[in-house]
């Protein structure tokens, strides 16, 4: 067992115990002739492809983050459990990336050490399994949440920059592993090959930015000016969803725009609520357990009055920050009621905030009269008609006759041939592209994208000059002051050519110590054979 330089043998026996879970003294490796094979190699290259691949499964984590909440609900519709996926999520991810990551820096540790690569059957299995667990999350994310292939996309936008200095750095400190293998292995073609692969790898990585794209990538005077925030059934991160609290506290994050759902009871009350049955935000299933199934508008206004639908909020703690509120806040949440349209349209005129809503369920028989109880209601609550932003298709021209002052807002792109031109849009952020929305704004026509709850979407969009964006978390963006970060082309062609500069001299340095290093060794190695040949001779005679 050669030593290599700094690397003590009791330090190198440890790390050949946890690679290979078996404790192997000098004595004993030189005595059973322990040596790196194909097959090792083999699974080395199998462990560095499931560290890369967890690496990516854990970049898609965090970005799905912000949609997550849109799972949990999918899941209690489903299985009527509620609990905060995203913590499994995270918490698996973690142990599975630190696993496969402690047993890479082992195995980089023992090449350097000049150690065996002998991994043990059982962190084989266990590879296996996670490489297995890390396919089968990436399959369920194709099969039922496609568009979140869409949201990775677009946060190359925000994390593309960054990335690529973290990747070029990566491959740069695995410069000293590769330089040490190349200078102990006798095979040519095996060294010929792995620099040509790393080479064209590096100088694929250092010429990757000029395919680098971020719209926030420009001078700080151009700039849009920063979107308006529109409260997605209100404020829900502070608040039970679709109440008057709910509304308030989106008042309280200068949000312009209260955007809920409208339903219609069977006495023809308009109210709010998002699901079709009561059982995700009211205690329908204490108050009317045989009737805690059907559809919202099958119960009466009365009947909807006795429900409590804000303690659900409290039991349920829907985000994290509902442990964070205080007291009064949480005691005024146990007093929600679901509220009435009407009850809606005189807090917003009051709190001059404008509301925008859809008219569930749009395949109900009655949805014509649902349209005439809504706009009835609308008409005669005295809430300027500007302030009304209206989202359903559904006898829309109805709407704009007996309503003409509504906003009409529409869930799809301009069509070609449009008779009459769009002046406000709502769709899903993954819809519409940055060159998409730059051409909307010049057009003069207002863009709302949402759910948008973090940061680095927000920024994203800002920098895109999107006009406002619907959102869970409005105290957060609230305090954005400007995007994440704004850097000026020519600063980060700057920052581009230094990473790239100091990556390739690092790597040249480490090939020339290594080299040195390796020089300084094979005379000693040469003079120990001769000394072992020689004794092996005198006590042959």
């Amino acid at each position: 067992m050669a030593d290599s330089p700094g690397c003590c043998r009791p330090c190198a026996a440890c790390l050949l115990c946890l690679y290979s879970c078996q404790w192997i003294t000098a004595k004993k490796e030189k005595r059973k002739g322990l040596r790196t094979t194909k097959c090792d190699y083999s699974w080395f290259l199998f462990l560095f492809c499931v560290f890369l691949f967890t690496l990516v499964w854990l970049y898609f984590a965090i970005i799905i983050l912000n949609d997550f909440h849109n799972f949990n609900e999918f899941i209690f519709k489903q299985r009527k459990l509620w609990l905060d996926w995203s913590l499994v999520l995270l918490i698996a991810t973690a142990v599975l990336i630190t696993y496969s990551a402690v047993l890479l820096v082992l195995a980089l540790c023992l090449q350097l050490c000049g150690q065996p690569l002998k991994l043990h059957w059982l962190h084989k299995t266990l590879l296996i399994l996670t490489a297995l667990t890390v396919a089968a999350a990436f399959t369920g994310l194709g099969i039922k949440w496609a568009e979140e292939w869409r949201s990775a996309r677009i946060s190359l936008q925000a994390t593309g920059p960054f990335l690529h200095i973290g990747i070029v750095g990566g491959m740069t400190l695995l410069a000293w592993p590769l330089a040490s293998f190349i200078y102990r292995t006798r095979n040519r073609g095996l060294k010929v090959f792995l620099l040509l692969v790393y080479c064209m790898v590096m100088i694929a990585l250092y010429l990757a930015p000029l395919g680098i794209t971020s719209p926030c990538i420009m001078e700080e005077n151009q700039l849009p000016p920063k979107p308006a925030l529109v409260g997605h059934r209100g404020a829900p991160m502070l608040a039970p969803e679709n109440t008057l609290m709910s509304l308030h506290k989106a008042v309280d994050c200068d949000v312009q725009v209260f955007e809920t759902d409208v339903m219609v009871s069977a006495d023809g009350v308009p109210f709010l609520m998002h699901d079709e049955e009561l059982i995700r935000t009211t205690n329908v299933q204490a108050v009317f357990p045989e009737r805690a199934a059907l559809n919202s508008t099958t119960f009466n206004w009365t009947d909807l009055q006795q429900l409590d639908a804000g303690s659900w909020f409290l039991e349920r703690r829907p985000f994290p920050t509902v442990q964070s509120l205080s007291a009064g806040d949480l005691y005024q949440a146990t007093k929600q009621r679901i509220p009435s349209l009407e009850q809606v349209l005189e807090a917003a005129k009051q709190s001059n905030i404008s509301i925008m809503f859809d008219l569930r369920p749009e395949n109900h028989s009655d949805y014509q009269s649902f349209v005439n109880a809504t706009l009835e209601v609308i008409l005669q609550s005295g809430i300027p008609l500007q302030q009304v932003l209206w989202l359903p298709d559904g006898f829309r021209e109805q709407v704009k006759q007996q309503a003409p002052g509504v906003q009409q807002v529409y869930g799809r792109k301009r069509l070609q041939n449009e008779k009459e031109p769009l002046l406000h849009v709502n769709l899903p952020y993954q819809d519409m592209s940055s060159e998409e929305i730059r051409q909307y704004r010049q057009d003069n026509i207002s863009v709302n994208l949402y759910v948008v709850n973090q940061p680095w979407l927000f920024s994203i969009l800002w920098c895109s000059g999107v006009s406002s964006v619907t959102t869970n978390a409005c105290q957060v963006l609230k305090e954005m002051k400007r995007p994440i970060w704004l850097l000026p082309s020519s600063t980060y062609l700057m920052i581009w050519i230094v990473v790239d500069c100091a990556s390739f001299l690092a790597i040249l340095w480490a090939f020339l110590l290594l080299k040195k290093c390796s020089q300084r060794r094979r005379p000693a190695e040469s003079e120990t054979d001769v000394l072992l040949t020689k004794i092996n001779s005198l006590m042959q005679e």
